[in-house]
This record gives structure tokens, sequence and C-alpha cells, in this order.
């Protein structure tokens, strides 16, 4: 019996020793050492050397070695942080710490009279959130530590969405009488106009891509639609533009449908070539077809819009004699501004309801699985085609605003990158969430726009350097940092359209969204 002990309790002879696994400080260490030189063979043809024209009108080879290893020396700091630290807030904190520290090391070398508060404060702010960082982990580097979870209370999104809606509500007036008329014009423009755009566009392709899980990448056909209908109607029929907005939805829901004819029977990568085709035929349309649309001279003197009959002019009959007010450009731009806002929310009203309605619950049965939405019953070509057209007719409304907005268009502004920045709205901000979908066209064109300001910038890269350069890198490399950390979008939670006894948020990843 003893014997028997022995042998079930041996180690067998052939069975090598375990070896220990390296510590997490030495697997940080090895990837961020592996990122760190990824970074620097990709960037050498990018940043380490740039081409200049000399004296002579000959290309030559400006070395900048500095730039080099100061990109991977950042991307070093931040694969290290992300490796040593478990929760996202403390990466955040660590990645704002450790970006501020090395706006320091930047501006005392690159700037030949580094400002001593700039460096003082970017300092000590970097160390406080390093140090925040590191606290608000509160995990031990082995892993033994206890994550705390903290769950918002029921109501948080309707209270961010009232505060939100009051804050742009608010956005314009609060401009105007803060910048002047001269100064808010360019943000109540470029970043409150043109982000509410986007916001409608990306509301109204969330429709098919996030609801009914069709991947479309000709969607900017649809918003071209509807801007050349404008156009055309304004021009040529002397339209209004509260006549010619329904009939843009309209004629582009109608090109909604003819698009959907074709791909009935297509899903997945076939159906994105497709759409992509579409969207390239309807750009060569409105380029080649000169009699109808001017080819790429476009449609100049577009009419503006009108307060419901009264024009934004200095005369008597214009908007600012009538109500008492002193002449002022602003004035039209912020009727603009209350005009895509009101447009954008009927857009989300109308996605809210339809959800909720028979066809939003087919939309996403046919997002989870079309052959089982088939063995239902549910007619999945009537339901392709209503979530074409309806999308396509939220395009065809904010292209109508744009060429409101514009005054002039051609077809330069509705190439494949006004696609892909549409559909990225949607899938950073999370595909089917509504208040994803508007973060991330707050985040994605602001930022954009936001470095048209970064004037500063060139006290540490000098004169010469121009952030509006850099803009689509930048850009690029957001979208890469946000697949790696935030896969399922900005957003990663869904409210489910239907429930028993209670609503409860689900996870993004239980569902098979863009799939279709």
């Amino acid at each position: 019996m003893q014997d028997a002990k022995r042998a079930r309790g041996a180690t067998p002879l052939t069975q090598k020793p375990s070896q220990e696994e390296p510590s997490r400080l030495t697997r940080a260490l090895r990837d961020a050492t592996l990122v760190g030189l990824v970074t620097a063979g990709l960037c050498f043809p990018m940043i380490a050397l740039r081409a200049e024209a000399d004296m002579t009108n000959h290309l030559v080879l400006l070395q900048r070695w500095e730039w080099l290893i100061g990109a991977a020396i950042a991307m070093f700091a931040f694969r290290f942080a992300a490796s040593m630290l478990n929760t996202g807030l403390g990466r955040t904190l660590a990645v704002i710490g450790i970006a501020l520290l090395l706006f320091v090391a930047g501006h005392g070398y690159f700037t030949a009279f580094p400002s001593t508060t700039t460096t003082v404060f970017c300092l000590i702010a970097g160390v406080v959130a390093l140090i925040a960082a590191v606290a608000i982990d509160r995990v031990d580097f082995d892993g033994a530590g206890e994550r705390i979870s903290i769950k918002p209370p029921q109501g948080t999104g309707t209270v961010i969405a009232i505060f939100a809606l009051a804050a742009a509500l608010a956005f314009p007036l609060v401009m105007n009488n803060w910048l002047g008329p001269q100064g808010s014009l360019k943000w109540i423009n470029n970043y409150g106009i043109q982000i509410l755009i986007f916001v409608m566009l990306g509301w109204g392709l969330n429709i098919v891509v996030g609801l009914a899980g069709l991947l479309d990448l000709g969607y900017v056909a649809f918003y071209a639609v509807g801007c050349y209908a404008y156009a055309l109607l304004a021009t040529k029929f002397g339209l209004s533009f509260w006549i010619c907005l329904p009939l843009a939805g309209i004629l582009a829901a109608f090109w909604g449908i003819l698009l959907g004819f074709p791909v009935l029977r297509l899903r997945g990568d076939y159906l994105a070539i497709v759409t992509l085709a579409f969207g390239e035929i309807i750009n060569i349309v409105l380029t080649n077809w000169i009699d109808l649309t001017n080819g790429e001279a476009g449609i100049p003197s577009i009419p503006r819009v009108t307060f419901f009959g009264i024009p934004f002019t200095a005369g008597d009959d214009g908007f600012a004699a009538r109500f008492d007010l002193e002449f002022s450009p602003i004035h039209r731009t912020i009727f603009l501004f209350y005009l895509i806002l009101v447009l954008a929310l009927i857009t989300n009203f109308i996605t809210l309801r339809l959800r909720r309605l028979p066809v939003g619950r087919a939309w996403e049965a046919l997002r989870e699985d079309e052959i089982a939405c088939r063995s239902l019953g549910i007619n999945t070509t009537n339901v392709k085609l209503t979530a074409f057209a309806l999308g396509a007719m939220f395009g065809g409304f904010a292209g109508a605003f744009f060429a409101v907005r514009q005054g002039f268009v051609n077809p330069n502004s509705f190439t494949f990158i006004e696609s892909a920045s549409i559909l990225a709205i949607v899938v950073l901000g999370g595909m089917g969430s509504q208040i994803g979908v508007a973060l991330a066209a707050a985040v994605m064109v602001g930022g954009t726009e936001a470095l048209r300001e970064l004037d500063f910038l060139k006290t540490l890269f000098g004169g010469q350097f121009d952030p509006n350069q850099y803009r689509m890198l930048i850009f690029g490399f957001a979208m890469v940092l946000m697949m790696i950390w935030k896969p399922r979008g900005l957003i990663s939670t869904r409210t489910p359209s239907i429930f028993l006894k209670q609503r409860k948020a689900i996870a993004g990843d239980l569902v098979k969204e863009g799939h279709g």
C-alpha cells in the first residue's frame, strides 16, 4: 500500500521543472523596448529624414535624429505605463503626465530661450499626474491587489444628455458675449457647426452600420445628393431652403433604395466594396456631368437661408432691422448653428423612436444573425431597404444644410476620406450608441480643428513648424490607440431596445455590430 502511494505521489522522471515566469516589470520593459524599436523603424523615413529644396532648387535630405529618438522614447514610456498600470483612468493620467514631462524636455532642448514659467508648470503637473496615476490604480505589481469598480447611478445618461443640450444651446451666445462678433465667428462656425454636421451624419450612418449591421463605405454619396439637390433646385428653380430641405432628404432616400436593391444578397466585405464603388460613382458623375453640375468648377452663388422669409441683410427688411438689432454677420452664423442643432436632435429623436418600433428590432435582429432573422419570418429585403433609405435621408438633410452654409459646392467636398471619417466616428464612438457617436464627432472634428490653434508649438519645434501638416498623422495615431485600448468604442455598453422587468446595460462585445 505504501509503495502504491509513493508511486502516485512521485514525479515522473521525464517531467522538467517549471521555469519561473518573468516578473511584471520584466515583461513591461520587454514590451516597451519592442514598441520603441518598432516606432524608430516606422518613423525613420518620415521623421528622421526631411527633403527640402536648397538654393539651387535641388532636393537635399535634412537629418533630424533627435525627433526620431524623441518619438521612440515617447512610445517606450507610454507602453511601459500601459503595461504597469491596470485601470483605464490610471493609464490616462500616466499618459498625460508623461506627455507633459516630454514637453518639458523638448521645450528645453529645442527652444533657444525656454520659458521658466512654462517649464516649471508642466514639470509639476506631469509629476502630479504620474503620482495620481499610481495612486488611483491601487493595484500592486504582483497582481494581488483588488480592483475597485464604480458603477454610475441609474439616470446618469439622462443627466449627461440634459447638460450637453444646455451647453449646446448656450455655446453660441456665450462665445458671442465673451469674444465678440468677430472673435466668436470662427469658434461657432468651425467648431460648433462643423461638429454638429458630423454628429448628424454619424447618427444617420449609425442606423445602417450600428443598428442594421450593414457596412457602408459610400455614405458620402447621399451627403452629396442632398447637397447638389438643394444647390440645383435653389439656383435653377428659385426654391427656398425650407422647400428644398425635405426634397433633398427624399431624393437621398430614393438613391438609398436604389443602392439597397443590388446589395440585398451581399454581406461583409462584398457589401463594403459595392457601397465604396457607389460613392466613387456618384463623385465621378458629379465631376463629369458638366451640363448639370458644372464639373470641378462647382455651383456658386447658392441662395442663403432666411429666417422664415426674413433675410440676414443690412437693409430695412433684414433680420436686424425687424428685431431692432445692430446688423452683424454673426446673426446668420448663430441661426445656422441652431438650425443644424435642431436637425441633429430630430435625427436622434427619430432614431431612438424607430429603434423601439418593430422595424428597429428587425434591424438589430438582422445585425445579429440574418439566417435566424429569416427563420422568424422577417422580410430582410424590406428591413435592409428601410435602413438604407432612412440613413440616406438624414445624410441628404445634412447635405442640404452644408450647401446653404457654404454657398458653393463642388465634387472635392465628397471624396472617400469623408466617408471614412464618418465611419470612423461611428466605430470609435461605439456602433449603436448615440452618445458615443456624438462624443467621437466632437473629439475627431474638434481635435483636428484645434491643431490650427497650436501656434505655441512653434516655440518648441521652430518657426517653420506647421501643426496643420501633421493633422492626419495625429488623427491616424489616435485611431490606432483607440482600437488598442477601447476596441468597442468610447461607449462600450449598449442599452437593449426591449427588456424583461428591468432595463440593464449590456457589454458591447456581446453584439455583432457591423458584421452584416
